[in-house]
């Protein structure tokens, strides 16, 4: 509970330019990097992804529909790793540069819209849940999200049993799961600190530290709220792509 509490009021605080020599745009960059290395503490394994220039992205797909959201290799699932000396260099030399975590190794993401994300967020807490690390992504507009992390459902004995993300992570299809996506093996999400088009971004509601909490125990909350947001004003609304396969 200590360093819980500890690492609340440090996200909390903000750099101040000049203080004991550093700009603030320096101090901005150290607390990313400390913000990424722990999630990778966390086992949270990172690659590199693009990052916003403008409205575009950094990378030179031309109409990139997923601007600054995708990693920037194919090889991203064995590019990602938790090693702090790697995240360290990757910043030194590319400073701008987004960052995914792979799910589906060490954990899975529920990502679910803004409003509903919050609803659920209330109630679980509410109910004494242990809600686990959570992460708002957007402008705090309707086509925000916010990401829970939790345990992953792992590698099955039966290999034949697998399937892969692409069957969970748009279930907004389907009437019993509106608008929850399921990110497991073979899929990612960005890790906050992260920077979005239009001055949107990803960052901690919950920080990485926290246990990570079974899905199931999150998910009639999620799937309740976000009934409710099909149901209310977020029906019809189309949430934005996620980007699959780079």
């Amino acid at each position: 509970m200590e360093r819980e509490k500890g690492f609340s009021q440090w996200l909390r605080r903000r750099p101040r330019g000049g203080a004991r020599g550093r700009t603030a745009a320096e101090a901005a960059a150290a607390d990313r990097e400390n913000l990424l290395l722990a999630a990778v503490a966390a086992g949270f394994p990172l690659a590199e992804a693009a990052y916003p220039e403008g409205y575009g992205c950094s990378c030179d797909r031309i109409g990139c529909p997923t601007p600054g959201r995708h990693p920037v290799s194919f090889a991203w699932q064995t590019q990602a790793t938790t090693d702090a000396e790697k995240i360290r260099k990757l910043l030194h030399d590319r400073p701008q540069a987004n960052f995914i975590t792979a799910t589906g190794i060490d954990h899975d993401v529920l990502d679910v819209p803004a409003e509903a994300g919050h609803q659920a967020l209330e109630r679980l807490e509410a109910e004494g849940v242990e809600v686990g690390p959570v992460a708002e992504s957007g402008d705090g507009g309707p086509l925000g999200r916010v990401l829970f992390f939790t345990a992953t459902r792992g590698k099955p004995e039966d290999e034949d049993e697998w399937w892969p993300c692409e069957l969970d992570c748009h279930p907004e299809t389907m009437d019993e799961h509106p608008g929850l996506r399921w990110h497991c093996r073979g899929s990612y999400v960005l890790v906050p600190p992260a920077a979005l088009p239009a001055d949107g971004s990803v960052r901690w509601l919950r920080g990485p530290e926290r246990p990570l909490p079974d899905p199931l125990t999150l998910l009639e909350a999620l799937t309740d709220a976000c009934a409710q947001y099909a149901d209310g004003a977020g029906a019809g609304q189309e949430a934005p792509a996620w980007p699959m396969g780079r």
